[in-house]
């Protein structure tokens, strides 16, 4: 109770209210395909959580947009998330402690929690050449991923880059690089995008605190609450462009030219992700709303499958 209480001061000191952290629940769990019955347990995950599992967050190919668009959620804030609902014990970028001292670290967290941790991975593993294109601490991303990743509980891939290597496995891709799963022969939970909504990351780890168990999987690794429909089945441009009444008032061309951005390039046919129910930005907007077609990131390849982004498929 007075966990609870603490944290709902604390949410209020930085202008958010009962009523609009509440709101988020209702948002966050519909979002994870759950009856509105789970809303008070999703808001207790966050408000009393009664465990925090321990996560070890690697870097390796990547820019860490994938990292500053999780930093950046609201309900829970990042200092929320990372100190009292989960137990960061590495981070690249967020921890003070750099070099040796960062090292460690990490050894001692694994050493601790052998077994028993979240392993969250972002960026592709270098292969070609026993890894040499990728390196920390005089380490290959290679030779560290199958260190920490073999002994994990799990292991999240969290942005395109890691799940299916994605820009840095590109043409021509002198280094190798793959995704997490490929590079290392092991099953993981891919939160695809790039970067990936903030909400769908938090949606997971929520599933697994509040059900005990990582959320159902598509065939690609993707959660199903967040990457079960394309973008275009969800589409509010879709509807304008197939709504009989604008069409015979303004034609099918003009509908297609003004709402529907399929013929400009859109990947959204192709692409399975949330995007239009999430959007960006705390649900401000998304791409498409804002007049840029889908790229389809969320898809394997998508830099080799889908450019050049402006022709239609």
């Amino acid at each position: 109770m007075e966990n609870e209480r603490a944290f709902y001061e604390k949410l209020e000191s930085k202008g958010v209210s009962r009523r609009e952290f509440m709101k988020f629940c209702t948002y966050l769990t519909a979002t994870m395909g759950l009856s509105s019955s789970f809303i008070p347990k999703v808001a207790e995950v966050f408000a009393a959580p009664t465990q925090r599992p321990p996560v070890i967050w690697l870097h390796f190919g990547e820019c860490t947009g994938c990292s500053e668009a999780v930093l950046r959620t609201q309900y829970p804030y990042a200092d929320d998330l990372v100190l009292e609902i989960l137990s960061v014990e590495y981070h690249e970028t967020i921890m003070a402690a750099a070099g040796q001292q960062a090292e460690d670290q990490l050894h001692a967290a694994v050493k601790k929690y052998e077994g028993k941790f979240i392993c969250v991975v972002e960026g592709g593993i270098a292969t070609k050449y026993n890894g040499a294109y990728g390196k920390i601490g005089g380490r290959t991303f290679l030779e560290i991923g199958k260190d920490i990743c073999s002994k994990a509980a799990g292991v999240i891939c969290i942005g395109s880059c890691s799940a299916y290597g994605n820009i840095p496995a590109a043409a021509p891709n002198p280094g190798g690089y793959k995704g997490v799963g490929e590079a290392l022969g092991i099953k993981t939970v891919n939160i695809a995008g790039c970067p990936p909504n903030p909400v769908n990351f938090v949606g997971t780890v929520v599933n697994y605190l509040l059900l005990g168990k990582l959320p159902a999987l598509d065939g690609l690794g993707r959660p199903l609450f967040a990457y079960g429909k394309t973008i275009h089945d969800q589409c509010p441009r879709r509807s304008h462009f197939e709504n009989d009444e604008f069409i015979e008032e303004f034609g099918s061309e003009e509908a297609a030219a003004g709402y529907c951005l399929y013929k400009m390039g859109c990947r959204g046919p192709e692409t399975y992700n949330n995007c239009p129910i999430a959007k960006f930005n705390d649900g401000t907007s998304w791409p498409i709303e804002a007049g840029a077609p889908c790229i389809g990131c969320s898809e394997p390849g998508f830099w080799d499958k889908f450019t050049p982004f402006y022709e239609e498929l």
